[in-house]
């Protein structure tokens, strides 16, 4: 039975105040969590090949899927499904790593939800879908809510404020929602709003985006996170998978059939982010370009990311390592790292560092220079070699002497280059086959 949308919804400002800490407890207490990590994320190119995108290596020690996980058990959400699908391997080894460690005794626990073809004959057919096919679990936990995440995007987000939101505006179903450049609109989900924060239109990925209303040079972006009532969203379900037409996904087809029959409230992810309020960080690190720029960006004085904030912690698989060490203090080989993040396990032996970051286990050869380069883990970089403005696969072995980033032409012969002039190499390009398939 629908739900006439009538009655003002209660803006985000208002109800900030009304947030009660034992309200918001019980809220995260009913929820179920399922994240969507199957995608492999195309734009990443070859980053990609061989792992999903929610388990790519971001920022020293973590995988991107750790800051959705962290936020879910700093939130007090700890009923987690995550749903996987491409090449899925590592990203299950590390939660099983790192994530083990809720109490299944206090109904605490992660489930592992890989296409299994529980309803129909096929993999997951898009977002909806991976939800769908994982309803009867759903319904077996009897959460009130089910929140729905993205797995692969960098951001720290309390969750119970959106819950709270959503309770407290008597919506169905509410959208957390970001303001992104209008240049930049055409890649989200852009929602229309109305006075009292209600959902008035949605254009999935539109090529010229609407504006905000009082902002021409910005658009209202839906962030992939979704908070609905669980009998609702079941219902929503099922009828979107009786649907012949439906492409079953939450953007192109569940909002827009949703939109003037139902509550739909837009939650302001301002209202929600952890870490300073002036500036609100949220980065779909989808492209090589922006993979680079968000971990260079760490290594800055005061980064826009604050990933030193106990208050907020971002849990990931803790690998038993030594720590990083430093060798060599002559004039022709001084082993240095400046303006860095440099992970366990390295050793810079008589080599310079500068704007960069390392993570676990990277060896660096004597008279080696590495300046604004991302360095995956266990890569050896050998003596004299120089590396630019690259992102350096994991395991790849950098032959003594090579020059990368410093001619494009000559670099897009053997790897890929981007439309910002970054780099990345991969052991395959390098001719290393580290995956041996026959």
């Amino acid at each position: 039975m629908e739900n006439p949308a009538s009655g003002p919804l209660v803006p985000n400002g208002a109800l900030q105040s009304q947030i009660d800490l034992r309200f918001v407890t019980q809220l995260t207490k009913s929820t179920y969590a399922i994240i969507l990590a199957g995608g492999r994320g195309t734009r990443l190119e070859n980053l990609t090949d061989w792992r999903a995108k929610p388990a790519v290596p971001f920022a020293g020690k973590f995988r991107i899927i750790d800051f959705t996980l962290s936020n879910c058990v700093n939130s007090g959400i700890r009923r987690i499904g995550v749903a996987t699908q491409y090449k899925s391997q590592s990203l299950i080894r590390h939660i099983q790593s790192g994530w083990s460690f809720l109490d299944g005794r206090l109904q605490e626990f992660i489930d592992l939800l890989p296409a299994q073809q529980q309803v129909h004959e096929s993999w997951y057919r898009g977002t909806a879908d991976a939800v769908f096919q994982n309803l009867d679990l759903l319904r077996r936990y009897r959460s009130e809510y089910v929140l729905i995440l993205s797995g692969d995007h960098v951001y720290k987000m309390d969750y119970g404020k959106m819950l709270a939101h959503h309770v407290q505006s008597g919506a169905d179903m509410t959208v957390a929602c970001h303001e992104v450049p209008i240049g930049e609109a055409g890649s989200f989900g852009i929602m229309g709003t109305d006075a009292d924060g209600r959902i008035t239109s949605f254009q999935e990925k539109p090529a010229n985006p609407t504006p905000m209303p009082d902002r021409p040079d910005q658009a209202l972006a839906s962030m992939g996170i979704y908070v609905f009532n669980a009998k609702f969203l079941f219902e929503q379900l099922i009828k979107d998978a009786d649907t012949a037409s439906s492409s079953h996904d939450f953007g192109h087809d569940i909002i827009p059939s949703l939109i003037g029959r139902y509550r739909l409230s837009a939650h302001r992810f301002a209202d929600s982010w952890v870490g300073r309020k002036e500036a609100a960080y949220w980065r779909d690190v989808g492209t090589i370009d922006a993979y680079w720029e968000a971990n260079i960006d760490l290594t800055n004085v005061v980064p826009h990311l604050d990933l030193y904030d106990q208050e907020w912690p971002i849990w990931t698989y803790q690998e038993q390592l030594p720590p990083a060490k430093f060798v060599f203090d002559e004039d022709d080989r001084r082993g240095i790292a400046v303006d860095s993040l440099v992970s366990g396990g390295c050793i810079i032996s008589g080599a310079t560092v500068r704007r960069s970051l390392l993570f676990s286990n990277v060896r660096i050869e004597a008279q080696a220079n590495v300046e604004d380069s991302v360095i995956l883990p266990s890569v050896e970089i050998g003596r004299g070699a120089i590396i630019r403005r690259a992102i350096i696969d994991r395991a790849c072995r950098i032959p003594e002497g090579l020059a990368i980033g410093l001619n494009a032409d000559e670099d897009r012969r053997r790897f890929r280059v981007t439309r910002k002039g970054i780099t990345l190499v991969t052991p395959e390009m390098l001719g290393q086959r580290i995956h041996q398939l026959r």
